[in-house]
């Protein structure tokens, strides 16, 4: 990681541990904390990472907005930066400089189409698109006027459903009934819906990557504080094997999702040997997701169950996130047909690209 790169990590680390704490968030039943964290990025131009100097944005790289993901994963940040990143990404595409507040992206999954009609207005439903109640303006990759368009949306021209996801995050419906865009301009040469999936695939494989790494390291800690029998229980055998097969669940995530990040950072295009990356990552990070978030509450028994407890809060958005921008199914079906296509000769060439 080069040294820029870990500046803006480290910044959004530190941003992450003075205003985002698990238990002081898990206390506040009013979201009082999330103003002055939303600040707190904002001044730090961490939601706006990835659009360019001359759209309003940081200009950072990719890389650099990899990281500050992967650090907005192991403290599980219940505010739109994910989201907003994307969407400023997405805009960057068609040189649609970005307005400042909290974004989200639509479509939010593969299967859902937004349609541009003759008239410019938008026309289409999205579901599970993440913080569409707390945005203010929307992020949209829409087809029609002889291609795929990009357009800026006010949120408040939209309906929009509201929606709880597992994590007890927003994942809302929202629906475009002929509405008029803020901006619209043509999406860049080559650019499609999959590149939208695949990065947004990536940015919640970072995520999960992350709250694995945060669970697995408070898994650690009760274990050598909670005693039974007179003793702690990470002397058991069995406690000591559940903790080595979530350790190794998260390198695992992690293994992926970095690896997915990098090879994005580094490409040129959004080619096949990026799709193997992006796709694998995501359905091992989903894996890990489901199997490290079951071990993490074995090891801390029934008061890992409870509302009190900081676990919930890294397992329960963990498994959300396996559903946002693709399911793990989905795309290994569509990885499935990748391989394929491409015919058994080209399998290891594929996979030894990387």
């Amino acid at each position: 990681m080069a040294e820029s790169e870990n500046i803006v990590a480290e910044t959004a680390e530190k941003i992450f541990a003075d205003l985002a704490d698990a238990q002081t968030i898990n206390r506040d039943k009013e979201g009082k904390w999330k103003g002055p964290l939303w600040k707190a990025l904002t001044e730090a131009g961490l939601p706006l990472a990835w659009v360019p100097e001359d759209c309003g944005g940081s200009g950072a790289s990719l890389a650099e907005g990899f990281g500050v993901l992967s650090a907005a994963g192991r403290h599980a940040v219940a505010v739109p930066l994910a989201e907003t990143m994307l969407a400023g990404w997405l805009l960057a595409q068609a040189k649609i400089s970005s307005p400042d507040g909290e974004m989200t992206v639509a479509p939010a999954s593969p299967r859902d189409r937004i349609t541009v009609n003759a008239d410019g207005s938008l026309t289409g439903k999205a579901r599970g698109v993440p913080f569409a109640k707390a945005a203010k303006h929307i992020a949209v990759l829409a087809s029609g006027n002889g291609g795929l368009q990009i357009a800026l949306v006010d949120a408040a021209k939209c309906r929009i459903e509201a929606g709880i996801g597992l994590g007890g995050d927003q994942s809302d419906t929202v629906t475009f009934d002929k509405v008029q865009p803020v901006a619209t301009k043509p999406a860049g040469k080559g650019f499609d819906q999959t590149q939208l999936m695949l990065m947004g695939g990536v940015a919640r494989s970072l995520q999960i990557a992350g709250a694995l790494e945060s669970m697995l390291e408070i898994s650690v800690r009760y274990s050598n504080e909670r005693v039974a029998f007179e003793k702690k229980i990470s002397k058991f055998q069995a406690v000591q094997h559940n903790l080595a097969r979530l350790a190794g669940e998260s390198a695992a995530a992690l293994a992926a999702a970095t690896s997915a990040a990098d090879a994005i950072a580094n490409a040129t295009a959004f080619n096949d040997e990026v799709f193997l990356e992006a796709a694998a990552a995501k359905i091992r990070c989903s894996e890990a997701a489901e199997k490290g978030g079951g071990i993490a509450h074995q090891v801390h028994g029934a008061i890992g169950f409870t509302i009190e407890h900081i676990l919930h809060r890294y397992s329960l958005r963990a498994l959300a996130w396996r559903d946002d921008f693709g399911s793990e199914s989905y795309w290994a079906v569509e990885l499935g047909k990748l391989v394929a296509n491409r015919g058994a000769d080209e399998l290891w060439p594929l996979v030894a690209s990387r």
